[in-house]
């Protein structure tokens, strides 16, 4: 029996059935259940052996033979860099702006990135890639594609998955994420930002050193007042104190982790011990792959790594929970986004199997386990026959050996990357990254009789975004530019190299664990785990 696939490609009426996790209030799961969607919200969540919901008595009902959990919500990303392979960091930092200012992460990721982000024709490549590689990992809602123009206007891409901060929906408010010059610079107008928003996802005391603390500490307003609101998440936290916790937790701040990234770069990651104790909201992020995790399941499994190394820090349904009702609730979305409940968007993870511990089964799924991922009541990847019977799909790819089907309609494409496929964004990409050298060389010449129009958008290099008011230490703002400036130094042509296109997915990355375990700044104990998680590479 064939699905109306008109219905399902606007989001209309459609129902899946399966076991049922539901990550509520009461953490409910439904052994046999079913999910009721139209035109993008969940209208029911029903026993199997209920009556059929009424007005659906001839929609044909979607049989998963899968667990369905809420969408992974993602709350630290840099997508746009996801592109890049893992970064053999090349020595222990104790602060960001080390490692932003060295010549290595000029020659591996910001010239790199840079070279790529202001070529014609590779934006479109880099978004559709990087969007399909959260996709494949059941990722529904992420931090998004900062782009701006040459009028100086500033905005983020609206693609299919959600962004965290630009929703596209009334009702689930933007995440602020870019600070303007003039809030990087005084702590007033920062306060009078963080006052109007609903949340505020901002890298905050990433290191260390005592320079590292300073930015939490500098949050310390000369009238002894703090400038911190419930609306503000400190992505990393990583040298706070139990004390600092506590401030944190009486302003009501939570916090997103991101542990790999931590230990890559500092050895080390947040005391999340002292979070947890003081009350502390955590969500969880990848940060990004050149010196994270490939993308948020591979993250789920270096936290439980942490935690079974902390004496079982945390339970399995506290992990899942960082990826999906705290996540929601730190964007203030949790009404509509983060458990499967009627009234909700209906943002979907499939995930193959019910016999296994629910929440466990989602920490060791791999990639090639990920059966349907919905959002907004639309199938936007999942297996192919599942996808075929639905009569969905755009393009066919394989991930780990399984054939899967991506679903990249959109009613509205941006036209920044409009009808471009992943396999032709893989190509060019791969295409760019090898030719890194000439393409530097063309920006760097002076412009051609007949150029090519330039493209309306260029990728932001946020990741470079520093407060000097939190920073005592650094001169000014312009200082921050010198240091975090891909062009400044010898031109990119001169030190630029080929580079790999990282893989779309762990399952398809033979050397990715290997590349991973011999990171000099990782800890031993996660090293000696690696081989032991159901990672789905060839070689685990």
């Amino acid at each position: 029996m064939q699905t109306n696939p008109t219905a399902l490609q606007t989001g209309l009426r459609s129902a899946f059935q399966g076991r049922i996790v539901t990550m509520d209030a009461t953490f409910g799961i439904l052994d046999q259940g079913i999910v009721y969607v139209n035109a993008g919200r969940i209208v029911a969540v029903r026993p199997l052996d209920a009556p059929a919901l009424p007005g659906y008595e001839d929609v044909p009902l979607i049989q998963t033979a899968g667990t369905i959990y809420p969408g992974l919500i993602e709350l630290h990303n840099h997508l746009r860099y996801n592109i890049l392979q893992l970064w053999q960091i090349p020595q222990l930092y104790t602060n960001r702006n080390q490692w932003i200012a060295s010549p290595e992460y000029r020659k591996q990721i910001s010239g790199p990135m840079y070279v790529l982000g202001q070529t014609p024709g590779y934006i479109e490549a880099i978004i559709r890639y990087v969007e399909c590689k959260s996709l494949v990992a059941g990722v529904t809602t992420t931090q998004g594609v900062a782009l701006y123009n040459a009028d100086g206007t500033f905005d983020y891409y609206r693609g299919i998955v959600r962004y965290a901060e630009k929703t596209g929906e009334a009702d689930l408010p933007d995440a602020a994420s870019h600070l303007a010059d003039v809030e990087a610079t005084e702590d007033s107008a920062f306060l009078a930002r963080l006052q109007q928003s609903s949340c505020m996802l901002l890298h905050l005391s990433e290191g260390t050193d005592a320079q590292a603390r300073a930015h939490f500490t500098s949050l310390h307003m000369p009238d002894t007042t703090w400038a911190i609101t419930p609306a503000l998440a400190g992505i990393h936290s990583l040298a706070l104190t139990s004390d600092d916790f506590l401030t944190l937790r009486q302003h009501g701040g939570a916090m997103v982790w991101s542990p790999l990234s931590n230990m890559l770069l500092y050895g080390k990651t947040a005391d999340v011990r002292a979070a947890k104790e003081r009350g502390i909201r955590m969500a969880l992020g990848a940060d990004w792959s050149p010196s994270g995790s490939k993308n948020l399941l591979g993250e789920l499994k270096i936290a439980r790594i942490y935690s079974a190394a902390h004496d079982h820090l945390f339970s399995d349904r506290e992990l899942v929970s960082m990826v999906t009702r705290n996540a929601a609730e730190i964007l203030q979305w949790e009404k509509l986004l983060g458990s499967i409940e009627a009234g909700k968007y209906a943002d979907l993870l499939i995930v193959d199997g019910v016999d296994d511990e629910p929440y466990e089964m989602l920490l060791r799924a791999q990639e090639r386990d990920i059966l349907l991922v919905v959002i907004n009541g639309v199938p936007r990847y999942g297996e192919a026959d599942l996808m075929r019977y639905l009569g969905l799909g755009t393009e066919d790819w394989w991930v780990g050996h399984q054939a899967r089907t991506f679903n990249l309609t959109h009613q509205t494409p941006d036209p920044v990357v409009g009808d471009l496929t992943l396999g032709d964004a893989r190509n060019r990409l791969r295409d760019g990254l090898q030719q890194l050298a000439s393409l530097a060389s063309q920006l760097e010449g002076p412009p051609m009789n007949a150029p090519a129009a330039p493209p309306r958008w260029y990728l932001s290099m946020d990741e470079t975004a520093i407060r000097p008011f939190l920073d005592k230490s650094m001169p000014g703002l312009e200082a921050v530019r010198e240091l975090s400036n891909p062009v400044e130094g010898p031109p990119l042509s001169h030190i630029l190299g080929p580079l790999k296109l990282d893989a779309l997915s762990i399952a398809d990355d033979t050397t990715y664990l290997e590349r991973l375990s011999t990171q000099a700044n990782l800890p031993e104990y996660v090293k000696q785990a690696l081989t032991d998680c159901s990672w789905g590479t060839d070689i685990a």
